[in-house]
């Protein structure tokens, strides 16, 4: 019965990691069958996020540490190359010096906060990171002349990542085209984006595999018993709140590179914070894995989702009430009830309720 169960078990892990490679083959292969803009951007936003959810969930899916200030390291990171970039001009140099100062800064400033705050209970450090996030908000706004304020900064990226760029030309000098896609500098950038993305996600599934990774689960499941045994709790937990900042902050650089904007919307938005929020609800906390899935199915609702609604509204324009019910304006109504049934079917999450349910 015990292997029966085991390979019940294995089954759900399988089948959630199967999908997350394909979401990770998927990405990969997305500029080569979508070739509108939308669909390159979505594709780009899927693969940082990934990485800026993923961060989150080291805390409060491993560690259940609730932090309001995410979008803060993400932020850093982003400004940190973006007003180097304006600088500095549009070189390799400005992106390595803007996003090194921008992850040291998320670093330096989640050990502070952590020391500091991790002592006290789950609710008072979610409110003091919530504060700290609305401080940052508020000192973009008030150093305008580096940040631009609420109209955010554009600026320009190295030469390489511009869509004039060619990669490869034929003989009339015409770029290479490879399943209808343009090889420019556009192209490069989006697999910069995902090859940056991928990795950072690799390290993190690495660090939740390694002696660390065993700790945190440890002090999430039982503190008092952790720190009975002897894991100092306050240094494990500001270790890897630390870590988690300088993860968002990269993303938040890498971000900032394939936008060529950045501004208070962006990154630094309390809707980001919640969206990242809903992102590890649906995917499933504490797995990595459900970072992939939640990422992916929010955004894809977010940005689908309305046209899904009009060609529904328009198949069904000759019956009563539902084009109206239909009508993408209310796209956020129906958003809300896909979140609901899905909280209500997947009480753990996609990946967690997979799992578990193997595991029966």
């Amino acid at each position: 019965m015990n292997t029966r169960v085991k390979n019940q078990h294995d089954l759900g892990r399988i089948l959630v990691w199967g999908l997350v490679i394909l979401i990770w083959l998927g990405l990969a292969a997305s500029p080569f069958l979508f070739h509108d803009v939308r669909s390159q951007q979505v594709a780009a936003r899927i693969c940082v996020f990934i990485v800026l959810v993923a961060s989150y969930d080291l805390l409060i899916g491993y560690t259940g540490i609730v932090s309001f200030a995410h979008t803060m390291f993400f932020g850093l990171g982003a400004y940190g190359a973006a007003i180097a970039l304006r600088l500095m001009g549009p070189g390799w140099d400005a992106i390595a010096l803007g996003g090194l100062l921008g992850v040291l800064a998320a670093v330096v400033l989640a050990i502070f906060v952590g020391l500091l705050s991790l002592r006290v209970k789950a609710i008072f450090f979610a409110m003091v990171t919530l504060a700290v996030a609305s401080v940052a908000v508020v000192l973009v706004s008030q150093f305008s002349h580096y940040t631009g304020g609420e109209d955010g900064i554009t600026y320009k990226i190295p030469e390489i990542f511009k869509p004039a760029t060619k990669l490869l030309t034929d003989e009339d000098g015409k770029i290479v085209r490879w399943f209808g896609t343009k090889l420019n500098g556009k192209l490069l950038a989006y697999f910069a984006v995902f090859f940056s993305s991928l990795t950072l996600y690799l390290i993190m599934l690495r660090i939740v595999r390694s002696p660390l990774g065993t700790v945190l689960k440890a002090v999430r499941e039982n503190e008092t018993r952790a720190e009975a045994i002897g894991y100092r709790v306050v240094v494990y937990r500001t270790t890897i709140f630390a870590i988690s900042a300088a993860f968002a902050a990269i993303a938040g650089v890498v971000y900032a590179v394939w936008l060529k904007y950045t501004g208070p919307e962006t990154t630094l938005s309390f809707a980001i914070m919640i969206d990242i929020l809903l992102m590890v609800v649906i995917g499933g906390m504490g797995t990595l894995a459900g970072a992939v899935i939640g990422v992916v199915m929010l955004n894809l609702a977010q940005y689908y989702l309305r046209d899904i609604m009009q060609a529904s509204a328009d198949l069904t324009a000759s019956l009563p009430l539902l084009p109206d019910l239909l009508n993408p304006d209310r796209w956020l109504l129906w958003l809300g009830i896909l979140f609901i049934l899905l909280v209500y079917f997947f009480p753990g999450g996609i990946t967690g309720t997979i799992m578990k349910t193997g595991s029966k």
